[in-house]
């Protein structure tokens, strides 16, 4: 491989890895930037080359989800809330069945996060501390937490003051 060749792919997964909130689409960007764009190397992508950018938007989506989920962000401007981090996971759930990805694992770390932050968040209200910043409706949160096998029913009953709407 060309030097030329790599230094394509690595800016690549840069902008893949780094991609913001849409690491699917920046994956198709740069997939096509790669193999067919006019302005591109016009390269015929190994597939290792391919599981390399792929390998970036999966991490790139992991990233995102549990940045809503640590209570760490909640004062910080990259913060989105919780309701982004579902709306995340969604994606990243119809990515994974899209790339023929295992997304199983990752629900169990996203699982343990929801639980700390849930955690966090009620000591932290309890405490007259600080406002709630759950940005989601209880059935929200609840299907969320189902979703990732948190739990089976129901969040426990003190998690709904919590929540909005």
């Amino acid at each position: 491989m060309s030097g030329r060749v790599d230094e394509d792919l690595e800016n690549e997964w840069f902008a893949v890895r780094y991609s913001g909130e849409t690491p699917e689409i920046a994956l198709y960007s740069s997939i096509y930037f790669l193999t067919e764009a006019e302005d591109g190397p016009k390269m015929c992508l190994a597939r290792d080359q391919y599981a390399l950018l792929k390998e970036a938007a999966n991490e790139r989506y992991r990233e995102i989800i549990l940045r809503d989920l640590q209570p760490g962000n909640r004062d910080k401007a990259i913060y989105r809330g919780v309701k982004r981090s579902i709306v995340n996971f969604t994606r990243y759930e119809c990515f994974c069945r899209r790339q023929l990805l295992d997304s199983q694992d990752f629900k169990a770390e996203v699982a343990a996060a929801l639980l700390f932050f849930l955690a966090t968040e009620s000591v932290g209200t309890a405490k007259g501390g600080r406002l709630s910043s759950i940005n989601c409706s209880f059935k929200e949160l609840n299907d969320f937490a189902r979703k990732v096998g948190l739990v089976e029913g129901h969040l426990p009953n003190h998690i709904v003051p919590l929540c909005c709407g």
